[in-house]
């Protein structure tokens, strides 16, 4: 389902359950279990998640959908099914370096749940993504209300939920669902070229910043004394004093 490749402070997992992806309770557990192995790299910097299919990732397993459909006890069934993806992206969006997700197909309802729990996003201008739930009368639970209206404001959020709206690529970046979008012939190159930008930055500074960025969505409570001790911490490290350096005496651009 997963294949993990860690070089050079990057770790790329590469989603490939044929033919789409499809979210199902074992998906859950392999990509908890692929999390723990690069939580073992110590220098790791970038965590890059794309797709070996056509699609990112359509959303939920339509097989284990039915069968909790029509169980007597499917409503539970459900909600620990929805309550598994919700920790496993929750997960994701603390880990301590950068997650960035390249969608070069379809990223839908669950799927593209993971992406917005992703730092950053980068998507083929052909690629179809959307929250589609209520068309079916649900809701996408496994984040979605809440990430997307922190990240695109309540009124981008309203439209794509309340509308089940789906978008291309280059829609999605003019709303701000994703950071970048380029012809699918492209994606790949430009990911890898966002991906070893950021692998060539400090770790330390890279985490900061995230912790930083997070805190200023906590309600009551801003993140200015959270940068202040992070200032405080960076220079007292090696790499912030060499590069300080670096750039004072030019030799840094």
């Amino acid at each position: 389902m997963f294949t993990l490749a860690i070089d050079d402070h990057v770790a790329t997992l590469t989603l490939d359950r044929p033919p789409v992806n499809a979210i199902s309770d074992q998906w859950v557990a392999q990509f908890d279990a692929a999390l723990n192995e690069i939580m073992e790299s110590a220098d790791l910097k970038v965590l890059h998640i794309r797709s070996a299919q056509k699609v990112f990732c359509a959303g939920a397993d339509l097989v284990q959908i039915k069968e909790r459909f029509v169980a007597t006890d499917g409503p539970d069934r459900m909600f620990s099914f929805v309550a598994g993806i919700q920790r496993l992206y929750a997960r994701i969006e603390q880990l301590p370096f950068v997650t960035l997700a390249e969608i070069g197909g379809a990223a839908m309802g669950g799927g593209l749940e993971l992406a917005l729990a992703c730092d950053l996003r980068i998507a083929a201008a052909e690629a179809k993504v959307g929250l589609p739930e209520v068309h079916l009368g649900l809701i996408p639970g496994a984040g979605g209300t809440q990430r997307l209206s922190r990240l695109c404001g309540r009124a981008v959020a309203t439209r794509m939920i309340l509308g089940a709206e789906v978008v291309n690529g280059i829609t999605a970046a003019t709303l701000g669902i994703v950071h970048w979008s380029f012809p699918r012939a492209e994606l790949a190159a430009r990911a890898d070229v966002i991906v070893r930008r950021i692998a060539s930055l400090p770790a330390a500074a890279l985490a900061a910043s995230k912790s930083c960025i997070a805190a200023s969505a906590e309600p009551g409570r801003g993140g200015y004394f959270d940068e202040i001790e992070a200032t405080r911490r960076l220079l007292t490290t090696l790499e912030t004093h060499t590069r300080v350096e670096a750039f004072l005496t030019g030799h840094l651009s």
